[in-house]
């Protein structure tokens, strides 16, 4: 049995979530959560979020029990890029591509 949560058009690059998912990929709920706490990256709060709502999901719609459960799969992929201009000298525009990302999380319960 297994719980997901998933976090849309998260405004950070997915390059930057992926530095701290593969950190708590596999951990324990609890050894997930110190491991975030002491990481200094942006995208730590938003991977703690959604486990959060992962745990959350698996206690309330699967009736899991939480002292069992770990971090089975998470990954990030790419969501929508904003394309904005910076204008540059002899009228030349350079692009800067804001790039947004969707977190996956699966929690499951250990045997």
């Amino acid at each position: 049995m297994e719980a997901k949560a998933i976090a849309r058009h998260v405004r950070i690059a997915p390059r930057k979530i992926r530095i701290v998912a593969d950190l708590v990929r596999g951990k324990n709920i609890g050894e997930a959560f110190a491991i975030l706490k002491f990481t200094p990256k942006v995208g730590a709060d938003v991977v703690e979020k959604v486990m959060r709502s992962a745990i959350a999901n698996a206690e309330h719609n699967f009736d899991m029990n939480v002292d069992n459960l770990y971090v089975s799969e998470i990954f990030v992929d790419q969501g929508p890029t904003m394309k904005r201009i910076h204008p540059r000298s002899r009228g030349q525009a350079f692009k800067i591509l804001k790039r947004s990302s969707h977190v996956t999380v699966v929690v499951s319960e250990r045997a």
